[in-house]
């Protein structure tokens, strides 16, 4: 059975680092034979929110928020890449997420988080967590932390810390099986 993820990044700096976590994390998708989007907030430039895409006529949603909503509908599993801005996440995540919703009820979420230190983005974890929750993607019980970002993967999205390939793989593995476990729900019925 084939599955659709979408991996959402969140940061726009200029000098970000966690991109790379975010293509190793698309690799390792891509890996398992399941097909992946990698949304990067770059390449999207959604406006500050003003209106969600639900509150746009049919056909009149600006370009880009049409595109991610097309994306949304077919994904099956969202995987959420987010830095740790000041202990919360990056606003340009949160303005990605609030433009959406019900192209995420009862679809499964994933986080990996990163930081330039030890804690690896944790707190931004911690809070992205209920923010995924009540859009109605809940996440998994593991998070995938990297730590020390700028210094973890060679120019090939290779870790040169040999317990990100063990990590990653569990983590990925218990992302799959909630992704199929849902999925198979939403084929049966949804609550609402």
């Amino acid at each position: 059975m084939k599955h659709t993820i979408s991996i959402i990044y969140g940061s726009v700096r200029t000098e970000r680092q966690g991109i790379v976590a975010a293509k190793y994390l698309e690799k390792k998708v891509k890996e398992r034979g399941l097909k992946t989007y990698l949304i990067d907030p770059l390449e999207y430039n959604l406006p500050f929110l003003d209106k969600m895409y639900k509150e746009y006529e049919k056909g009149e949603a600006p370009a880009q928020m049409e595109q991610l909503a097309t994306i949304f509908n077919q994904t099956d599993g969202f995987l959420i890449v987010s830095g740790e801005y000041n202990h919360s996440i990056p606003p340009a995540l949160k303005n990605i997420l609030d433009h959406f919703q019900s192209e995420y009820l009862f679809k499964p979420s994933a986080i990996a988080c990163y930081s330039a230190g030890i804690f690896g983005g944790v707190r931004a974890a911690v809070h992205l967590r209920a923010i995924l929750g009540e859009l109605g993607m809940p996440s998994i019980s593991s998070m995938l932390p990297f730590i020390t970002i700028g210094e973890l993967f060679n120019d090939d999205l290779v870790p040169k810390n040999d317990i990100v390939e063990k990590s990653t793989a569990r983590f990925l593995d218990e992302f799959v099986w909630y992704v199929e476990a849902l999925k198979n729900q939403r084929e049966k019925v949804v609550p609402f």
